[in-house]
């Protein structure tokens, strides 16, 4: 079985790494399963994908491609977005339909709103398409109105989370099978023991004093990944309560408008009084000694998180965790035994959590025992390849039979 993998970006992003967590998954159970990568532009993601044996070709999306979105654009905005970006996704898409034709695939499976309509456009009439959908599809109008049109060509779908199925199955219908298959975790790279990161060399800023308790923010700059809520929070708590606090991650996308900038975030740490008890270290590609360095590791999202995959990393190394509740990130602990949460968006409900967890190391202990114990429960890599596996050969084996049927009827 031969399955090619379409991801539009190069950067190790949440779905890159849970990308690189199947094609591992999948490599270990399965060593003879032919395993191709194509990437819409070059990155780390590449020589990761190559070192775990998969092939890589790097496709490079045009600039008005790889600019397309409805993240923040507004309707007209995406509309025009998806105007100028019309004949290069077209030139595009025939140059991928002969890429694949030659790779001959029996599954294409795309990672991201773009790839699962090139996947459609451009796969082998042979081939089954499996959407992976790690994001929800009803709050961008242009994506919710292509992925509609396209949903009946797809052979399945699988969700990061029940939210996200659920999501789905709102614009997509209920015809299509789809299915929850939630994201693994490293449970070796990430744990409680093994190196730490510098967070005040890296930010810097001086060697915090011995007692000082870490509370970090470990996220992309997606607008709502909610680092503003996080610095309100810091500013809202007590000026002698022994912290220090880091914003950790960068901006990685090209898409316009979905990003905010590290610059206004420091502006605003310092308009909030709070710039000398908070560092910025920019992107980390070692996200597991960064989370170990934390005593108390947030999520603050302001939009229902479709998976939280920074969650089920911080809990793997056994960290108090508080949680933004809403969407798949409320699926993923029990409050108050795993970790603690917090409402969506609420700076002041934030900050108590915070102080509740500063102020209580034996708290902070039991939650990050029992964050463990889940993640070694419900995050073990290789379930993944148990789930995916008997998918890819049941909708290829599906899909040979209509094929088949196919030439039977044209004689």
């Amino acid at each position: 079985m031969r399955v090619v993998y379409l991801n539009p970006c190069g950067q190790m992003g949440g779905a890159e790494i849970c990308l690189m967590d199947m094609l591992g998954s999948i490599r270990a159970a399965d060593p003879g399963c032919q395993l191709c990568l194509v990437l819409g532009e070059p990155g780390p993601l590449a020589g990761h994908a190559e070192a775990a044996g998969v092939e890589v070709i790097v496709a490079p999306f045009p600039r008005a491609l790889a600019r397309l979105g409805d993240s923040g654009a507004g309707p007209l905005g995406a509309l025009w977005s998806c105007f100028r970006a019309g004949l290069p996704t077209f030139r595009y898409a025939r140059a991928l339909k002969r890429l694949l034709a030659r790779v001959e695939p029996d599954i294409v499976h795309t990672n991201g709103f773009k790839m699962h309509i090139l996947g459609i456009w451009a796969r082998p009439r042979s081939a089954a398409v499996i959407w992976h959908v790690h994001d929800y599809v009803s709050t961008r109008p242009l994506m919710k109105w292509l992925l509609r049109i396209h949903a009946r060509r797809a052979r399945a779908i699988v969700a990061n989370s029940q939210s996200v199925a659920a999501d789905v199955r709102s614009v997509c219908g209920p015809d299509i099978e789809t299915l929850c298959l939630y994201n693994a975790v490293d449970l070796k790279r990430y744990s409680p023991s093994g190196a730490k990161a510098d967070l005040d060399s890296l930010a810097g800023l001086e060697a915090a004093p011995a007692d000082t308790v870490r509370v970090g923010l470990v996220a992309t700059l997606a607008h709502w990944k909610g680092h503003s809520v996080f610095l309100r929070a810091l500013a809202r708590l007590p000026h002698d309560l022994p912290y220090r606090a880091y914003v950790i991650g960068g901006a990685i996308y090209q898409t316009e408008n979905s990003q905010a900038k590290l610059d206004d975030l420091r502006r605003l740490a310092g308009e909030l009084g709070i710039d000398g008890r908070v560092g910025f270290t920019g992107y980390l590609a070692d996200t597991g000694s960064a989370i170990r360095a934390l005593d108390i590791l947030v999520h603050a999202s302001t939009e229902p998180e479709p998976f939280g995959r920074v969650i089920a990393e911080g809990m793997a190394c056994g960290r108090a965790v508080i949680v933004s509740a809403s969407g798949g990130a409320a699926e993923l602990i029990v409050k108050g035994r795993d970790a603690l949460a917090h409402t969506r968006g609420d700076d002041q409900d934030l900050a108590a959590r915070i102080r509740e967890l500063v102020s209580n190391p034996e708290l902070r202990a039991r939650l990050g025992r029992a964050g463990r114990i889940t993640a070694e429960r419900r995050f073990d890599p290789g379930r993944l390849s148990r789930e995916l596996i008997p998918l890819y050969r049941r909708v290829s084996e599906e899909r040979s039979a209509e094929r088949a049927a196919d030439l039977v009827e044209s004689r």
